[in-house]
């Protein structure tokens, strides 16, 4: 119901390996990283038998495991995933990790990320006599791992991650044996980090951090670990690419108390809102985030603007996503819901309302129209990253070029649409600038230069002009 001015958040990974309690770690490291996808959740484990337990279901970590559900969830192994759709519809059998029987050994993998190459995949594989089970691409992998003529299973592994295009950090494991990898470009974080004997592997170290596990390292690009009974091994790597990781990890999706790409979140929105001051200052009485992900940009803002930030926009947190509003009318009743401003602090008052990114402007409108209602006397929105202008293809559920304010309408005509006093946004050099030296990163929602090929999307229009 709420069509937020975000995209939507992708998929979070976690693997534990080495712990009698792995289903509970796996199950809190989920907890952890459950901004990262609302839709579904899932938890697969491996006990000392060789046998597989499993349950998915789908909604909010917290509702779809119980105490019961998780004394169940047997063996020192475990792989979980939380999940929003970004390739396969939203339903429980698109639902990960994906579970099959191989060999007389279970494989299940959990992924983050979008393969540019997966409808070719499935079509060749289709050809070849394999059965799909869901519509999600991450199934694709696990078929070419079961049709490889490799002869040992570390070799599989390598030739069918060396078969797929696009973006993916993954944990799979055959059996006993776990693996992890990411994506030769490394659009999509994933961490190492060990809780005593055990190893554990997740898309950011807050899900470290909830543990108690000592973060060890990033797993790096094109990098493949095989982990088993706490041996970490390195297999061989996948053909190499430029790095390319995703920016947009900075600005928004990861959590601020995570460290992602080798720096803190917090500090490098921070640095983007302080960058963003420099580019555009204004003269105003106080500076406030649009609650939560913007919150450091603002306080980095205020800090180099030397602004008073303060808490005049209240988010509700406990809104859910089945609101039902059947008597309730009008434009701005979803912006109500969601959010509330503090009058006593911004009547008569020059606002300075930063926000992470603005995608189709429809919730920032209204939340301009609550401002103005409330007695602000001047509105000027600041954007701690660039225009928002292309598609992503590499695991961003992202709304169509069409739907992208930023693509069709200047600054201007945007400011006009908000209704504000005054719109700036932080330039792509200005964002480079503030953590290049962390980078190569993939900024192509912004520029349009993708970094991998969009080998189905080739191919479509390829058909389609056809």
């Amino acid at each position: 119901m709420f069509e937020v001015d975000k995209p939507r958040d992708e998929c979070g990974v976690v693997a534990v390996s080495g712990s009698n309690a792995a289903a509970e770690m796996a199950f809190l490291a989920l907890y952890a990283l459950q901004h990262r996808g609302q839709e579904s959740a899932g938890i697969v484990t491996v006990d000392s038998g060789g046998n597989a337990h499993a349950h998915k279901g789908m909604g909010l970590v917290a509702d779809v495991f119980d105490v019961e559900r998780l004394e169940s969830l047997e063996g020192s192994l475990a792989i979980g995933h939380v999940r929003y759709s970004t390739s396969g519809g939203s339903s429980l059998r698109n639902a990960q990790p994906v579970l099959v029987d191989y060999r007389d050994r279970p494989l299940a993998l959990a992924h983050n990320g979008n393969l540019t190459n997966a409808d070719e995949l499935r079509d060749r594989l289709s050809m070849d006599g394999s059965i799909f089970q869901t519509d999600s691409d991450s199934e694709a992998i696990v078929h070419l791992i079961a049709r490889s003529r490799r002869e040992q299973q570390e070799q599989q592994v390598d030739d069918a991650l060396s078969q797929v295009v696009g973006a993916f950090s993954l944990v799979l494991c055959i059996g006993d044996t776990l693996y992890a990898a990411r994506d030769p470009r490394g659009f999509r974080p994933l961490v190492l980090g060990r809780l005593g004997e055990a190893v554990i592997v997740a898309s950011e170290t807050c899900a470290l951090d909830i543990l108690g596990a000592v973060y060890v390292r990033e797993i790096r690009p094109g990098e493949v670990l095989k982990i088993r009974d706490g041996h970490v091994e390195s297999m061989r790597p996948l053909p190499p690419a430029e790095h390319r990781s995703c920016l947009f990890e900075l600005v928004y999706f990861a959590r601020p108390d995570s460290k992602v790409w080798g720096l803190s979140v917090d500090r490098a929105r921070r640095a983007f809102g302080r960058q963003l001051a420099r580019e555009h200052p204004v003269e105003a009485d106080c500076v406030f985030a649009v609650p939560d992900s913007s919150n450091s940009a603002a306080l980095g803002y205020a800090e180099e603007s030397d602004i008073p930030f303060e808490l005049a926009l209240i988010r509700n947190h406990y809104v859910g996503r089945t609101f039902i509003h059947p008597t309730q009318a009008g434009r701005d009743f979803k912006v109500r819901v969601k959010y509330n401003p503090v009058k006593e602090l911004i009547e008569g008052k020059r606002l300075v309302v930063v926000d992470d990114s603005l995608v189709r402007g429809t919730t920032s409108r209204g939340l301009v129209a609550l401002l103005r209602e409330g007695g602000a006397k001047e509105v000027h929105f600041r954007v701690a990253s660039p225009p928002v202008r292309h598609p992503c293809y590499y695991g961003i559920d992202m709304p169509t070029k069409e739907e992208l304010i930023g693509s069709n309408h200047s600054v201007e005509e945007i400011r006009d649409h908000l209704g504000v006093d005054s719109l700036g946004y932080l330039s792509m050099e200005g964002m480079r600038t503030a953590v290049g030296s962390f980078g190569p990163f993939c900024d192509a929602c912004w520029t349009g230069n993708y970094a991998a090929p969009l080998v189905d999307l080739e191919r479509k229009n390829a058909l389609q002009r056809a």
